[in-house]
């Protein structure tokens, strides 16, 4: 238990928009933010994970910032990195800690992320897709994000009779979660229904507008430690159960199974780590871009059975007072999609969730909480289980 990892402490920045600010400022106040809320002494800290600053908005990035925020915060660690696995680098920093915390590497790991989301409308559409894409057999035939979301979400219809209705569902079901949220940046546009949502602006088929995450800015930190020092600073942490990594392809022409995106090995994998199955969560985050997202992971986690994703979603086992609660800070579709930060926010919520520290929309018994991120065009995944110890 002395050396057991778990997550101490999480904190998230309202989501919206700062153009007064670059990403490392970004970083200082998402930092600052939280050493308010926790009171924790940065001499504490002798390990600093980060993302690299800017990729989201396509003018290069930052490889450095664990230098130059270490610098910033007076931070000496003895383990530090500014590593990158797109929307799945904060489910693979946990793994990093925990690791290292482990192995006696470290005591207690910073880990932190403030993202950037260009407008579509100046250029950013066409930089983010440059980035994703695979430059002779795909960007050249005009790429952008949605579609390539589109043409997964097609398959998987095509392959396991998904219905246009429960693409809808989801968004209907992280909405009602996101009212449960204070910071959540759609909360204030009320209820949604299926119909909203296949009434909303078509983006691409079978994609509308509402079946889409909302972009914003926004960042979160985090802190693991050894099981001692955790304890110390909350009455219940969220302990690191277990964790698995895949990576399978980078341009999603490359994937090798269109209808899965090899999800399921890091699934595996983390379950493994933990001794537990997919009967045992009670809890899950999974990270949502499109409305696609946690129809098709939810499968791939084991959470439902293959084909059996969109009728969850359309029984609203997932909604507040469902049977399996997923997405319960609204996921990027309502609470907002940060950037590069946007994998932090389900780990955030996965792990307040395992504390008891979720206010409103706290499920009883979180017991158990898996967690499911991916990077690239879900290329590369990370799954997490956080839990509580007697």
């Amino acid at each position: 238990m002395h050396r057991e990892p778990a997550i101490a402490a999480a904190t998230e920045i309202r989501p919206g928009r700062f153009p007064e600010l670059d990403v490392l400022d970004l970083y200082e106040r998402v930092v600052r933010a939280f050493l308010d809320e926790w009171r924790i002494d940065p001499s504490l800290v002798d390990g600093l994970l980060v993302a690299p600053a800017g990729m989201a908005t396509g003018t290069g990035a930052d490889l450095f910032v664990h230098e130059n925020l270490g610098d910033s915060l007076g931070l000496h660690p003895i383990f530090s990195e500014t590593l990158n696995a797109g929307g799945a680098t904060y489910a693979v920093m946990a793994a990093r800690a925990a690791l290292a915390i482990a192995s006696g590497r470290a005591n207690a790991v910073l880990c932190a992320a403030a993202g950037k989301f260009p407008k579509v409308g100046a250029g950013g559409a066409e930089a983010m897709a440059r980035m994703v894409s695979h430059p002779d057999f795909e960007f050249i035939y005009g790429t952008f994000i949605p579609a390539l979301y589109a043409l997964a979400a097609q398959r998987h219809m095509h392959d396991r009779g998904t219905t246009r209705e429960a693409l809808a569902a989801v968004a209907v079901s992280s909405r009602e979660w996101a009212l449960r949220h204070p910071n959540a940046i759609m909360r204030s546009k009320g209820r949604l229904t299926i119909g909203d949502v296949l009434g909303s602006r078509p983006i691409a088929e079978p994609f509308h507008m509402l079946d889409c995450s909302v972009p914003c800015e926004g960042g979160a930190a985090f802190l693991v430690s050894r099981g001692d020092i955790a304890r110390s600073i909350v009455s219940q942490p969220a302990y690191v159960l277990g964790f698995g990594e895949y990576h399978d392809h980078g341009p999603i022409s490359q994937s090798r199974d269109f209808a899965t995106m090899s999800a399921g090995e890091a699934a595996r994998q983390a379950y493994a780590s933990a001794g537990l199955e997919p009967s045992d969560v009670r809890v899950a985050e999974i990270y949502d871009a499109f409305t696609i997202n946690p129809i098709m992971f939810l499968e791939e986690t084991g959470l439902a059975a293959a084909g059996a994703g969109g009728r969850f979603f359309l029984d609203g086992r997932g909604a507040p007072g469902g049977a399996l609660p997923i997405n319960t800070y609204g996921g990027l579709l309502s609470f907002g999609h940060t950037g590069d930060a946007s994998g932090m926010s389900m780990i955030i919520e996965g792990a307040l969730q395992t504390m008891g520290r979720a206010g409103d929309r706290q499920v009883a018994d979180a017991d158990v909480v898996l967690v499911h991120t991916y990077g690239g065009m879900m290329a590369e995944h990370c799954t997490l289980i956080l839990g509580r110890r007697p």
